[in-house]
């Protein structure tokens, strides 16, 4: 096990297509969807024997530090960092190559996300080694590139150019020749078809150094942020700068700030099966269906009814009669139903209560 080698694991998503189990105060990451127990403590565990906990930092809202330490009571608490306000992924990056940086200049570290599926994990950490051998030799910026299994319009997708050496038992890594926003459903059909593009799994692997220089670069302000908190000394000094540091910041993702601009920029394959679990109809992967196509969790009776999903965690009964193609949430004040082809638009109905004064305490 390499010792220099560090992960930043990014939980600060609100979860709002998931909404009403998943809340503002408590969203997906911290909630126990798939698996028996929090995606984001899956995360941590899928780095077992390949980055210990010590080398491990979770970078959230500050709202969700108090309930992360909840489900993670085993977790180093003062690794779980909250940023001060929302600024996107390339603020979160940036902070996470400080805290490493506090412990090691000279490290390597991965970002990885706390909501995402992956059940194989020899195969994840096997591709995981491969991006981080690529990282450190060649000082690349890497990323992990799924291999799409069907042509989704709700992922980036990036371009895979000239193979790179590797032994025949290696994970397949490529130069990457550009990064592409979600694309409409001919243009995805035609990428998955294609073969050489790879959907962006938004796991990034580099050196300290590497990264700094290339916001230094490419993006001024985030430069500004690694060199302004690159000389606290602990945790406690860097937490009383983080609020006049984040403060004039612009909200702004990492694709945008670095990757679409840098280069080198390698791609690894990863085939190791995964999901980002990105709304109610994700849930469907992972749990078994009846005879009639719908995924029940929890008390229900049914009849005449096709293709639902159902989630009633709190055990209350739910009986569906005669309806298909629905998505039914219950959750302890709240009710959604929903067409499975809305689902994405749950996130516009979260924005909707979120300005509605006697609905706020339900987001």
């Amino acid at each position: 096990m390499a010792t220099n080698r560090y992960a930043v694991i990014m939980s600060g998503g609100r979860g709002e297509r998931f909404w009403p189990l998943s809340t503002i105060r408590r969203p997906k990451q911290l909630l126990s969807l798939i698996g028996g127990k929090p995606l984001l403590a899956a995360a941590v565990d899928r780095l077992e024997g390949f980055i210990p906990k010590d080398r491990i930092f979770i970078v959230t809202s500050r709202e969700l530090v108090a309930p992360t330490r909840e489900i993670m009571p085993d977790f180093p608490a003062a690794q779980i960092v909250g940023e001060p306000c929302r600024r996107d992924t390339a603020a979160a990056v940036a902070l996470g190559s400080v805290l490493v940086a506090m412990r090691d200049p000279s490290a390597s570290f991965c970002v990885l996300t706390a909501d995402q599926v992956i059940p194989d994990t020899q195969k994840f950490q096997s591709a995981l080694n491969r991006c981080f051998d690529l990282a450190e030799v060649d000082e690349a910026l890497v990323t992990m590139g799924i291999n799409p299994v069907f042509p989704s319009t709700g992922f980036g997708y990036i371009e895979a150019g000239e193979p790179l050496p590797g032994k025949a038992n290696e994970v397949p890594a490529f130069k990457a020749v550009r990064f592409v926003e979600k694309p409409d459903a001919a243009t995805a059909a035609a990428y998955v078809k294609n073969g050489r593009f790879y959907w962006n799994s938004g796991m990034f692997f580099w050196k300290v150094s590497s990264i700094q220089q290339a916001f230094r670069k490419f993006c001024a302000p985030l430069g500004a942020l690694c060199r302004d908190l690159g000389d606290c000394q602990n945790m406690k000094s860097l937490a009383s700068r983080l609020e006049s540091a984040y403060a004039p910041l612009q909200r702004i993702s990492i694709d945008y700030a670095v990757m679409e601009k840098a280069s080198p920029i390698v791609v690894v394959k990863g085939d190791f099966g995964w999901d980002d679990v990105g709304s109610w109809p994700a849930i469907a992967n992972h749990f078994p269906k009846d005879v009639h196509g719908n995924v029940l969790i929890g008390p229900n009776v049914t009849l005449d009814s096709k293709d639902n999903v159902l989630v009633s965690p709190d055990g209350r009964l739910t009986v569906l009669l005669g309806i298909d193609d629905l998505i039914v949430v219950q959750a302890p004040q709240v009710t959604l139903i929903c067409r499975k082809d809305r689902a994405q638009d749950v996130k516009k109905i979260v924005q909707l209560l979120d300005q509605q004064d006697a609905y706020k305490s339900l987001m």
